[in-house]
């Protein structure tokens, strides 16, 4: 078997695993939620009202803080509603979970050894230019 051919076995496993199972449900019951998803078009065009206001030679100071508060309480509205924390959570373990494969990954394209290296995201101090490992 070829690298190629264990990656896309590798990709199986990977939608096999509770974490991605989990997720794909979530954001299938946010998707049918219709109540969150009138809430996200909502945030959306509050989002544009903001970016066309601030292009204005003459943008209003007050419009922009009105704008900008009803654009919090949307996002406040949207990350209140059950659905879109349990895929915010289930996105987050997932992202954690795959971000640990493509840290090994690149750990053995690096030379590290298969059997013995692994990626720890919580040593990563965010300052990419002096790491080595997870990009």
């Amino acid at each position: 078997m070829d690298a190629i051919e264990l990656t896309r076995e590798l990709g199986k496993a990977i939608q096999e695993d509770p974490r991605f199972i989990e997720m794909r449900l979530a954001h299938q019951a946010s998707d049918e939620d219709q109540e969150l998803q009138d809430a996200i078009g909502e945030f959306n065009l509050k989002r544009m009202a903001i970016s066309n206001e601030a292009a204005k030679p003459d943008r209003n100071d007050e419009t922009m803080q009105r704008l900008n508060q009803e654009f919090r309480e949307v996002y406040a509205k949207i990350m209140a509603n059950e659905h879109m924390r349990r895929y915010d959570a289930a996105k987050t373990e997932f992202d954690a979970f795959f971000q640990r494969i493509t840290g090994i990954l690149n750990l053995c394209a690096e030379g590290d050894d298969p059997e013995t290296c692994d990626y720890d995201a919580a040593s990563c101090g965010g300052d990419c230019s002096s790491c080595a490992g997870c990009h």
